[in-house]
């Protein structure tokens, strides 16, 4: 079988499912239930100062999207860091790694952006055996506003300046979690690694409003009338996680940085394909918050049968596997040409795919053959967007099919070129321009 186990900058766990900093790891009851579970390892609920009590809103702390079907899109949280004393939090970590030393514990850390406060608090925390710490530089609420969390990691210099204050002032390897709510996350990450840091984690979650109150005209979530914005996580923020890794794994300055990947994962594929991106392992949130921490057995049999499946030995055959695939847009092959053909035998003439078309796309697709009511593709005005594949209501039924090499293409009359290679050479490819040049 599959090994799936995994080493992430030293730090050692079963599997590359870990739960990340967030109210699942608060205490070390869900600490606990979710180890029995089978998850490989967690990044505790971020600890802050010691010092006056954080204070949580004591009304509804989430927004939400739902699907259709009221399945959990995306969830819009303005908790702020564990409420929990300083204290309690370190009692709790010391026992739990104790007595579960084959799990990951990293915990995350935020204290304000001056020199002595992260000295006085990173010696308590290695006291207790954990395998790492987590400089949360990204919750975009709350927290921000009091010059920390993305305050912090919006600005480069400030990470790699306390990255460089933790590297100097502990033994335990240091991860630096990446706020989404910039511009170019590539800056972030170079700045951590500058500072020392070892990895990196992202996304965390997205600065927004998931929705307003029409009768009290107040955002959700509504505290007494009023609203914050929050951070947003859960699927529909996988694909803007998965650009941001992507981005930091290809970038020749961060090339071969680890990273932890996060944002929106919910099955095994989808934890396949941030490590393909160029992650090491993945942390969880929204998907245990909203199905259960024992959502981890379906991504551990999914992942080692797929695996095994493939062909794949061990984590190391996927990761990164699928970065020197990613490209800018300007190196795709404009040679290329694909068509769209519907499957006659799976259609249910629902006319989706025609409405999207004729309306908003290329008039490409006919509803009447013969007289009678069935969709087919005109060929010659089909430019292979795609779109009536992402509307059909009917897996598999419309499927993009490339033209082979020497085929007429109807619509611009012009025959498919044989190759990549021949786009190396055409004179539109900037990489053949500059070549000339």
């Amino acid at each position: 079988m599959a090994d799936i186990r995994n080493d992430f900058v030293g730090i050692k766990s079963p599997n590359p499912f870990w739960l990340a900093s967030a109210p699942p790891t608060d205490k070390a009851y869900n600490v606990v239930r979710a180890f029995k579970a089978g998850w490989g390892g967690v990044v505790w609920k971020t600890l802050g100062e010691e010092g006056p009590p954080v204070v949580n809103v004591n009304g509804p702390r989430y927004g939400a999207i739902w699907g259709a079907d009221r399945r959990l899109l995306g969830l819009n949280n303005i908790e702020l860091i564990t409420d929990r004393e300083l204290q309690t939090n370190l009692r709790e970590i010391k026992q739990v790694k104790a007595d579960w030393p084959d799990r990951a514990m990293v915990v995350s850390i935020m204290v304000p952006c001056e020199e002595q406060a992260w000295k006085a608090i990173l010696p308590v925390v290695e006291e207790t055996g954990c395998d790492g710490i987590e400089l949360n530089f990204g919750c975009p609420h709350g927290m921000s506003e009091r010059g920390m969390g993305s305050a912090v990691g919006q600005v480069p210099e400030y990470i790699e300046m306390v990255a460089r204050w933790c590297k100097a002032n502990t033994r335990m390897p240091v991860i630096v979690k990446l706020t989404p709510n910039i511009t170019d996350i590539r800056y972030p990450a170079r700045a951590a690694l500058t500072g020392g840091a070892d990895a990196v984690s992202l996304i965390n979650t997205v600065s927004s409003i998931t929705g307003v109150n029409l009768d009290n005209f107040s955002p959700e979530p509504s505290i007494d009338g009023k609203g914050s914005h929050g951070g947003y996580c859960g699927p529909a923020v996988k694909p803007i996680a998965l650009n941001m890794v992507a981005e930091i794994a290809r970038d020749p300055q961060t090339r071969g940085m680890p990273i932890s990947g996060i944002g929106g994962v919910t099955t095994w594929r989808d934890a396949a394909e941030f490590m393909a991106l160029g992650a090491g392992n993945v942390q969880v949130c929204t998907a245990a918050m909203t199905y259960g921490f024992r959502i981890v057995e379906d991504m551990i049999e999914g992942l080692s049968n797929w695996m095994d499946a493939k062909g794949h030995a061990s984590l190391s055959d996927i990761i990164g596997r699928a970065t020197p695939n990613v490209t800018d847009w300007q190196y795709l092959n404009l040679n290329y040409v694909a068509k769209a053909r519907i499957d006659q035998d799976k259609c249910i003439s629902c006319g989706r795919c025609h409405i999207a078309c004729e309306d908003t796309s290329h008039q490409a697709i006919t509803q009447t053959v013969n007289g009678k009511r069935m969709f087919e593709v005109m060929e010659d005005e089909c430019v292979g967007c795609n779109l009536c594949v992402n509307v059909c209501p009917v897996e598999g039924c419309i499927e993009m099919v490339p033209l082979a090499p020497g085929t007429l293409d109807q619509r611009t009359g012009k025959t498919v070129s044989d190759s990549y290679a021949n786009w190396t050479q055409h004179p539109n490819n900037p990489m053949a321009k500059a070549a000339a040049e």
